[in-house]
């Protein structure tokens, strides 16, 4: 069947909560994975190997993110964060600010230097209606939880909450700022990462979120839809208790939907599905690491199933194509979704 749209306006249109001729399909396999699936392939030839609707420029990526190197095995990140080297993802180690002293002195980077956006206008340039252009960053309540460290952070909405909102507000500005120089180079959709919960609950009280952490996501999605953009959440875990929280802030697509925390992919729909498009929800952490290509065609059909029907869907892994992901499991990841995603689904 001879598609009918192009890969942005089938992102676009789920977004919209309305049915394009196919379920969109966009995943990012991290370097190693791209490595496995096509050896010393680009990303430009990864997106046309696996026809992608939709290409990412992540702001952690791009070069002058990481302004020192510190040795072989970590350096300091743009928000003077130490970062140790591991086999699949970076993990902060040393905290920037452990005082209140460190925190009057704290200041984000410069949102408004051209470097930053280089790669988003060369995507921009090559893709541009062809397929969706997304810009993502970390959540101010991660980057938070970073600058400050976990455990001092966490801790601070309960004995210092005037420092949670001095922080959290100097990152919201700078992301601010951040997504309106997106929108203008050219970016289509401003997809927000960073977790609020844990497999079994979320990380905060609810009163948390609501005083602390909600509010300034909704500063971000107001900005990005201001300027014409769309905006996804990622957060993974059991966010069952702040879904409505997370679904009031007006985001339009919320991602991935964590089956291993228990969400319902089905259920979320039935709840949330004429409010938000919902992506992912593939198994990734044991399907598509340890099973068999009919076990992740079988779950592609579940989640068609579940959420498809009259758009609002895209379908994507429940996190991300990581180091552990069979090679052969995301080709036929791709390959289900094309074979059962078209309009009108019928499974």
């Amino acid at each position: 069947m001879t598609p009918s749209m192009t890969g942005a306006e089938r992102v676009l249109a789920a977004l919209r909560i309305e049915q394009p001729d196919r379920v969109p399909f966009w995943e990012e396999p991290n370097r190693r994975s791209r490595q496995a699936l096509l050896p010393d392939a680009s990303y430009e030839e990864v997106v046309a190997h696996f026809d992608l609707d939709a290409v990412i420029v992540t702001d952690k990526d791009i070069e002058g993110y990481i302004v020192e190197t510190i040795d072989d095995s970590h350096y300091r990140n743009q928000w003077g964060t130490i970062v140790a080297l591991t086999a699949d993802q970076p993990h902060p180690v040393g905290a920037a600010i452990k005082t209140e002293k460190d925190l009057d002195d704290w200041r984000p980077p410069d949102p408004d230097a051209p470097w930053r956006y280089e790669r988003l206008k060369e995507r921009v340039a090559r893709y541009k209606g062809e397929r969706a252009i997304i810009a993502g960053f970390a959540d101010p309540f991660s980057v938070a939880n970073e600058v400050r460290g976990s455990a001092d952070h966490f801790m601070d909405f309960v004995r210092h909450p005037d420092w949670v909102d001095r922080l959290a507000g100097m990152i919201r500005d700078y992301y601010k700022s951040y997504i309106r120089n997106c929108l203008e180079v050219g970016a289509d959709v401003i997809f927000i990462g960073g977790d609020y919960a844990a497999t079994n609950w979320p990380m905060l009280r609810r009163e948390h979120f609501v005083r602390h952490v909600i509010p300034v996501l909704k500063d971000l999605v107001d900005e990005a839809q201001r300027g014409g953009g769309k905006v996804a959440k990622h957060t993974d875990g059991n966010i069952y208790p702040i879904l409505d929280l997370i679904v009031d802030t007006g985001i339009d697509g919320l991602h991935p939907i964590d089956p291993n925390a228990g969400m319902d992919l089905g259920d979320v729909k039935q709840k949330y599905g004429d409010r938000v498009c919902l992506m992912g929800n593939v198994d990734c952490a044991e399907i598509l690491t340890w099973g068999t290509v009919e076990e992740v065609r079988d779950d592609v059909r579940r989640c068609l199933r579940q959420a498809a029907a009259g758009g609002g869907y895209i379908c994507s892994s429940s996190n991300s194509i990581h180091s552990a992901v069979k090679p052969k499991n995301y080709a036929a990841l791709v390959s289900a979704i094309r074979e059962y995603g078209h309009y009108p689904i019928s499974l």
